[in-house]
Parts: C-alpha cells; sequence; structure tokens
C-alpha cells in the first residue's frame, strides 16, 4: 500500500515539476529533466531521512518511470494537447510504469 501512494506521489511530482518548467517557458529537455529530478528527489530525502538506500539507487523503475511521464506530458503539449490532459496522461503512465515494475 504504501509503494502504491509513492508511486503516486512520485507521478504527482513529476507532473508537477513539469508543468512548472514549461510555465516559465523552458526548452523541451529542461522541463523533462527538472520533472524527474522534482519527482525523484521527493523519494531520495525520505530515504535518506529514513537511513535507507534510496529508491532510485536499486533496480527499480523509479527515475525511467517519472522520465516517461514528464516526456509524454510534453509531448502531448507540443501537439497541442490540453495541459489537464496532457498532465493526466503523462501522471498516470507514471504511475502505472511504478506499479507495473513493482
Amino acid at each position: 500500500m504504501i509503494q502504491v501512494l509513492d508511486a503516486a506521489g512520485l507521478a504527482l511530482f513529476a507532473i508537477a515539476g513539469t508543468q512548472k518548467a514549461m510555465m516559465h517557458r523552458m526548452n523541451r529537455l529542461v522541463s523533462v529533466l527538472l520533472g524527474t529530478i522534482t519527482g525523484v528527489g521527493g523519494g531520495t530525502i525520505r530515504d535518506v531521512f529514513l537511513a535507507q538506500v534510496p529508491t532510485v539507487l536499486r533496480f527499480e523503475i523509479y527515475a525511467t518511470a517519472a522520465l516517461v511521464g514528464a516526456s509524454l506530458m510534453v509531448t502531448l503539449r507540443q501537439i497541442r494537447v490540453p495541459t489537464p490532459w496532457a498532465a493526466a496522461f503523462g501522471g498516470v503512465t507514471c504511475f502505472l510504469l511504478r506499479v507495473i515494475s513493482l
């Protein structure tokens, strides 16, 4: 159950970081990287505070899920899909990739 909530948090923060970068007119690559770092960074800080090896450093699909979700959002925005739909598709994709990898 905790891992499913972690996957939801990863998706939420990855999309929020990507959207914030796009609002500030960053280029596509920077938007994707900022979204990925934002999503992964929260989990990494949590793991460090709990004295655990960060999830991103283990052999799990974590950063890849954030990267794919952020990339999908940026790509959908480039083809003029409305922001709420692009964010939803990117977030759901990130969430599902992470949950399926568990």
